[in-house]
């Protein structure tokens, strides 16, 4: 690694806007990740439109600390009312409310942010360290190895689905379809209905608007009843007891060690998430605790390390296939893809040798970020606590309006608002039918890279390139393991009956 560019990138870092930028990100981000139902996707998406005046350094930062501060901020509303700010902070519900219940929200809260420190900076290491490696590596990839490589991506999506292994795989060839619509790669137009609108494709953002914010809005009108929850006598007075934190990090430094490894090894899997690590990192967590392991699920500290740190680390590792394979490891990166993409970045196999500084202000706006999520919840938690207060409402008009006004402000197009509406429409039919939304994003993402690679492969070769070329062979073999393993998982899964701890853990 050069270290000219890392001290070019730190010095583009160090700008008084770009700092407060990343901050006022971590912040955005940790708000967001605090109210149930209002997730860091969402902030994400509201994000975009900003981003175009800013310089792909500091448009890419912002993403960044929302990023972030959302990671780590589901586990407020997570550990003071029993509801998830955020999927990836389902886990921490196992053991820090009742934490919260036994008179321990601070503790609880300050392990968490622990955790979610250690395991963002430890994600952003490994970043550093295998980044570019697998970055040199790809600059072999000719047309083959870039289709067997999203082929095998789409097909590890539609195997990650857990149980929903059909739907998966119906959600990734909904998200090809979807990417078809416009010119093809041969220059003749298609599926555009006459619509001259159309004529040019969908973009990502509109789509992914509506599949994740407005879908989701929509279920939060129809589960308004979550705000009954709250405790409001637990949420006024917090203050973390610093000492009682750092010894517990302490007594789990091996749960946070492990945990962060997991969750960064899971985040290098497309669309893998955190929620894998989370319940993952439990698992493991739970097996290895020798001095109380029946406490997991009643106020464990382990508990909470585990789910933290192993969601916090996902970042560092999500990063690893879309800066270095042009590959989203999840939706966050899906949208920031864009965020480069619009910029005229193309993530991807040669990146690093094409713009080496802005690939090293990723892994120091990821630290940066790490410190904010530090100062700012451990500064701020009694008035973030009261954010998780804020009534549906007041929240989802808020949020409908905002959403709109992104989606406008990326062509400005009122077409676009159209597609925001139609999307957001099928994503909550597809969300009642328990299809998986991941896919379809990932599908309209890597669609186009699947066609053109493909065709340029057929027009430079014979078929059988694909097979005989080591490299695109082994992704093949790769996709072929994927399926029979998803499969394999799944009548596994059906022929035993889920123990207690199964059990909770789904619920």
């Amino acid at each position: 690694m050069d270290i000219a560019n890392i001290l070019e990138a730190a010095g583009e870092l160090a700008q008084p806007m770009v700092l407060l930028t990343i901050f006022f990100g971590v912040f955005f981000g940790i708000v967001a990740g605090s109210i149930p139902g209002f997730t860091f996707t969402m902030a994400l998406v509201l994000a975009f439109p900003f981003t175009f005046a800013m310089g792909p350094i500091q448009g890419l930062a912002l993403m960044i600390g929302i990023y972030i501060g959302g990671l780590s901020g589901g586990l407020i509303a997570g550990t003071l009312l029993g509801i998830p700010g955020t999927p990836s902070s389902v886990v921490t519900i196992f053991d820090g409310f009742p934490m919260t219940k036994k008179g321990e929200p601070a503790r609880a809260l300050g392990i968490g942010i622990a955790a979610s420190v250690i395991g963002t900076i430890l994600g952003a290491i490994v970043l550093f360290l295998l980044g570019p490696l697998i970055g040199r590596l790809t600059l072999n990839f000719g047309p083959w190895e870039i289709f067997s490589l999203v082929l095998f991506a789409l097909t590890l999506v539609a195997g990650l689905s857990g149980k929903h292994l059909v739907k998966g795989l119906i959600a990734g060839c909904l998200g090809l379809l979807v990417a078809m619509v416009g010119v093809a790669p041969t220059g003749q137009l298609r599926f555009n209905f006459d619509n001259p609108q159309l004529s040019g494709g969908l973009d990502v953002i509109p789509v992914l608007i509506g599949l994740f914010a407005i879908s989701q809005l929509l279920i939060n009108v129809e589960e308004s009843r979550v705000d009954s929850r709250a405790a409001t006598g637990r949420v006024t007075k917090i203050r973390v007891p610093v000492r009682t934190v750092a010894k517990d990090i302490w007594q789990e430094r091996r749960n946070v060690g492990r945990s962060s490894m997991i969750g960064t090894l899971v985040g290098t899997l497309p669309a893998a998430g955190a929620e894998s690590a989370n319940f993952i990192s439990y698992d493991r967590a739970k097996k290895a605790e020798k001095r109380d392991p029946e406490g997991y699920g009643k106020g464990h500290p382990g508990g909470v390390v585990a789910s933290e740190a192993s969601n916090s680390s996902v970042a560092g590792g999500a990063f690893i296939p879309t800066i270095s394979l042009g590959i989203p490891g999840d939706v966050a990166q899906a949208i920031m893809m864009g965020a480069l993409i619009l910029h005229g970045i193309a993530p991807g196999p040669g990146l690093f040798d094409r713009q080496p500084v802005l690939v090293n202000s990723i892994y120091l706006s990821i630290i940066i970020a790490a410190v904010g999520v530090l100062i700012i919840q451990t500064l701020l938690l009694p008035f973030l606590a009261r954010v998780t207060m804020v009534p549906k409402a007041v929240l989802v008009p808020s949020v409908l309006v905002l959403t709109a006004v992104g989606a406008f402000a990326l062509n400005n197009r009122i077409f676009d608002m159209w597609v925001v509406l139609v999307f957001g429409v099928i994503g909550y039919i597809l969300v009642k039918l328990s299809v998986p939304l991941p896919p379809v994003i990932l599908g309209l993402i890597l669609g186009g890279t699947l066609e053109e690679s493909m065709l340029r492969a057929l027009q430079i070769a014979e078929p059988i390139e694909f097979i005989t070329r080591p490299i695109s062979a082994a992704f093949l073999l790769l996709a072929l393991v994927s399926i029979a393993f998803a499969i394999y998982r799944r009548v596994k899964g059906t022929s035993r009956q889920p123990t207690g701890y199964e059990t909770q853990s789904t619920g």
